[in-house]
């Protein structure tokens, strides 16, 4: 389902940039969309050591997509546990930590054990909903007059609004948070560590030996656990959607679904939860590719891996290559796949790696939606 334009904006906006460890390019494009909801952060120098990489895309408006753009990675950034050299607890953190009130800020009675989702919170609050106001008041003004519509809205995209409009509301207001939602697919690179956290169905991928490995997992409401979880929460699945609306199980934003206060955040209808998978890079990794799902409803992972290596044998602007795999996954009409937002990074690796530690091959699983399941996972399957 969803708002489509009588032709699509095939218009791109692409970058690319190196420092002394990698180069990534990117590119992304509104397509058939009437709105462009997708966002992404690039931070190839986040320290010294570390890059930085997101793709977020954005369901029933682009505000909580923008707002996770600008925001996330500070949080990972400005953790104290990232200081002492844990990046997997700063970016669980960014997703999720643990609080001693609810999204409104009432006071409530919670186990150790409970907690809620940061970037949820931070929207709950009064900056927070200061910010989104903000960012949808530049969508508003930027907004084209929208013709050819030829279909109903999809999830809360009717008018790309939120709760939060308003700059006024206090902390302690009954504001719930914004009804729009965004994936969030990241993966931080620091030396030869490779972590990558996802919560949705955006997707990473690393090529090594030109074989594609999945770092993350597709979280859809038709997987058990998912829907399992959904149901316990009082939600149902239908027609592959949370409630019959939504395409994927885990999101931030979309608090609506997530107000069940007799269960922590991360057994809500829809969670924020992250999976988190670490890998320990080589010699024999070629590039990383994060998505949205507008590129891997297209292509599979296998697909993509084989397009870009052979792109990358004639093609040395990375934001082209990118370019050329969105234009290979548009649809010509709208009616199936291909007529959704898209956003891809590339990112390939400086070779050879010069750290100390590289001094063997890490085994990962090659398997689609490979066993990352919320909480942190070295995969150990790989030849």
């Amino acid at each position: 389902m969803g708002i489509y334009l009588s032709s699509p904006k095939t218009e791109k906006v692409s970058e690319d940039g190196e420092n002394d460890r990698l180069r990534y390019g990117l590119s992304s494009m509104q397509g058939w969309r009437a709105t462009m909801e997708d966002a992404h952060a690039v931070y190839p120098s986040l320290d010294t050591s570390t890059s930085f990489f997101g793709v977020y895309d954005g369901h029933g408006g682009d505000e909580v997509s923008k707002f996770c753009a600008k925001f996330l990675h500070q949080e990972v950034l400005n953790h104290e546990a990232y200081s002492a050299g844990d990046i997997d607890t700063s970016i669980r953190h960014a997703f999720l930590r643990k609080v001693s009130f609810s999204c409104s800020h009432q006071p409530e009675i919670l186990s150790k054990d409970n907690c809620i989702f940061k970037m949820d919170e931070m929207m709950c609050g009064q900056t927070g909903q200061r910010e989104l106001a903000a960012l949808m008041a530049e969508k508003d003004q930027a907004k084209d007059k929208i013709e050819g519509l030829i279909s109903p809205p999809k999830y809360g995209e009717s008018k790309g609004q939120t709760d939060g409009g308003s700059s006024e509301e206090g902390a302690n207001s009954d504001y719930r948070g914004p009804s729009a939602g965004s994936t969030a697919c990241v993966a931080i690179i620091q030396n030869v560590q490779l972590l990558v956290a996802n919560a949705g169905d955006s997707r990473c991928v690393l090529s090594r030996k030109g074989q594609a490995y999945d770092m993350s997992r597709d979280h859809k409401p038709d997987l058990q656990a998912e829907k399992e979880r959904i149901r316990n929460a009082g939600g149902y699945v239908r027609c592959g959607r949370v409630n019959g609306t939504l395409n994927m199980s885990r999101a931030i934003g979309d608090m609506e679904l997530k107000q069940n206060k007799s269960l922590p955040a991360e057994k809500q209808i829809v969670t924020a939860n992250p999976d988190i998978c670490t890998v320990e890079l080589c010699n024999d990794d070629d590039f990383l590719v994060l998505a949205c799902d507008g590129i891997w409803d297209c292509m599979s992972s296998q697909e993509v891996v084989d397009f870009v290596g052979k792109q990358l044998k004639h093609e040395n602007r990375l934001s082209t290559v990118c370019e050329t795999v969105m234009d290979k996954c548009l649809a010509p009409a709208t009616g199936g796949e291909g007529c959704d937002n898209m956003t891809m990074i590339l990112v390939q690796f400086k070779k050879p790696f010069t750290i100390a530690t590289v001094n063997k091959e890490q085994p990962l699983a090659s398997n689609q939606n490979s066993e990352c399941n919320g909480s942190t996972v070295t995969s150990n399957d790989m030849p």
